[in-house]
């Protein structure tokens, strides 16, 4: 397929093509269950989810197993009330219980809930008061942070009738399917009827409501085959975490969509442990977030353990990869890896594809996903020229797989005219393609100069004393802001004056004189989301106080 011409591709795109593809239609209705599981679940032994708990313990689901359980979990969802457009939360570590608990909302037309394992009972409480959730499904590891949860739904516990806390659940998760027919006529929703409620980050004030509607199934699919790279033949292992939306999208929805076959692993992320779980199950087609690249290239002297190792392709989001994690994958894994740009609002919507052939540029997002058009719009909302900055907007109109309706209780608009606004800062390529600088407030106004970010970090990344880094404006009287940087090295190295002047150096040597960081300060670690985004923010906090103090 990578012999198809990207060009070419967008040029013959239909919606209609990749619609075709699915049980259900707009017209009639489609369920999500269906297409993603029902779909596939004629061979009984299609294996749909590979799982390892941190126990250790192992095990697998096949689609027709799976199509079984969630009839069974839908009809116990009818019996309580629960069904079309109501939202059901799930608590859950990445495990078999959380997959039926999606698939068994999906088909009675319900909405599904992802809370992140590592969120508080405050961010807790607002996501469900906010979506006005019917019923929780969470296990007794994450239980006692209900306690402290107000208004809180019906309850449901994964764990036996013997566990201590069995008693305080509403119900208990095998219990309440014991008895249930595994039959259950899946419910099918409009085009624009939602079947997921997301929640953004929320790292810089309150998190905003993204109903997600069915007719992003569509883009899901082109996303994964095309720009994943996903083949029937892949062993498929996304990392991310299905409590946000890349892992939800990506790791269950996307390649389920496809009838591959995904990889659960409920043990917290690794070097070790990633590479055992690459080698054990040799995967083949592999995505992970850059702090997860970063992470495995440091320990890299940990390979020689798993020489068995046989990935085919890889893919990162979440953050801009820098050129040197694309150098050691390469040269570590004997494949290449694709940097892909997306929102939780949109989706990916940006991509270096694997299954079309297209320049390839070291530390850019690539091009629009067929379906898209994508542009970068100046301070007065025109169009930029090539070798230009401005910021990342959708063409909406131009757009045939945009599906964000806007937040779902309006909490903001990110429109103009007929651009959707990523609020991300981009050069223009002039070939259709964008090269990520930074946020919008991210960006470092200094003497004159606009300096993205992710520029400065990426080359301080290329030295070997590096590890990670992060880039912020720092305010200066003279020059309006100067860049400082946070670094992270490898222990073996000192980080002292002198190591401070040859970082500068190199960012003047590799960079440009105006754009090096005049400020340098070494820490154990940077603040990130608990998806592992940067939070420059606090960053800029801190840089700011060092000014006051």
């Amino acid at each position: 397929m990578n012999n198809v011409k990207y060009s070419d591709f967008v040029r013959d795109f239909s919606v209609d093509t990749i619609l075709n593809r699915f049980v259900g239609d707009y017209e009639n209705g489609i369920n999500v269950c269906q297409e993603i599981c029902d779909h596939h679940a004629d061979d009984p032994s299609r294996v749909a989810l590979r799982y390892e708990r941190v126990d250790g313990s192992t095990g697998e689901l096949t689609f027709h197993e799976l199509q079984q359980r969630s009839a069974q979990f839908a009809n116990f969802l009818t019996s309580q009330g629960i069904g079309r457009g109501d939202r059901v939360a799930c608590l859950l570590p990445r495990t078999p219980e959380l997959l039926i608990s999606l698939l068994g909302t999906l088909r009675v037309g319900g909405v599904y809930q992802p809370l992140f394992t590592a969120f508080g009972s405050g961010a807790i409480e607002y996501r469900l008061e906010r979506a006005d959730t019917k019923l929780i499904i969470t296990n007794p590891e994450q239980w006692p942070k209900l306690k402290d949860v107000a208004g809180l739904p019906r309850t449901m516990l994964v764990a036996d009738a013997y566990h201590p806390l069995a008693g305080e659940a509403n119900f208990l998760f095998d219990e309440a399917q014991n008895g249930q027919s595994n039959e259950f006529e899946p419910v099918r929703l409009g085009p624009d009827e939602p079947f997921l409620q997301m929640f953004t980050s929320g790292t810089t004030g309150k998190s905003k409501g993204v109903s997600v509607p069915v007719r992003a199934l569509p883009a899901f699919w082109v996303y994964m085959r095309y720009a994943i790279g996903l083949r029937a033949t892949d062993n498929f292992w996304n990392v991310a975490d299905p409590g946000w939306a890349y892992g939800l999208y990506y790791a269950i929805v996307g390649p389920m969509l496809l009838g591959c076959t995904t990889h659960f692993n409920e043990a917290g992320f690794s070097a070790d442990n990633t590479f055992s779980f690459l080698e054990r199950y040799n995967i083949t087609n592999f995505a992970a977030a850059p702090t997860a690249y970063r992470m495995l290239m440091a320990n890299e002297k940990l390979l020689t353990n798993y020489p068995g190792i046989n990935l085919r392709v890889a893919n990162s989001a979440g953050e801009p990869l820098n050129p040197e994690v694309v150098n050691w994958v390469r040269r570590a894994f004997n494949c290449r890896v694709c940097d892909q740009y997306g929102q939780t609002e949109t989706g990916m919507t940006a991509c270096n594809f694997h299954e079309l052939s297209h320049i390839h540029r070291d530390a850019s997002m690539g091009y629009a996903m067929p379906g898209y058009r994508l542009v970068a719009l100046d301070a007065d909302f025109n169009e930029v020229g090539e070798g230009e900055t401005g910021e990342l907007a959708i063409d909406m109109e131009n757009s045939p797989l945009y599906f964000f309706q806007g937040y779902t209780w309006g909490e903001k608009s990110p429109y103009q005219g007929r651009y959707y606004l990523t609020g991300d800062v981009v050069i223009s390529n002039g070939d259709g393609a964008h090269s990520y600088t930074g946020r919008d407030d991210d960006i470092i106004a200094s003497a004159g100069y606009r300096i993205g970010p992710a520029d400065v970090e990426n080359t301080l990344l290329e030295h070997e004393a590096v590890i990670e880094s992060a880039v912020v404006g720092k305010p200066c009287e003279k020059r309006g802001y100067i860049v400082k940087a946070y670094v992270v090295t490898h222990p073996e190295y000192d980080a002292d004056d002198k190591l401070i002047e040859v970082l500068q150096q190199h960012v003047r040597n590799r960079l440009s004189t105006h754009a090096f960081p005049r400020e340098i300060a070494f820490v154990t670690e940077l603040p990130k989301t608990s998806s592992g985004k940067l939070q420059r923010y606090l960053l800029r906090q801190r840089a700011q106080d060092e000014l006051n103090g």
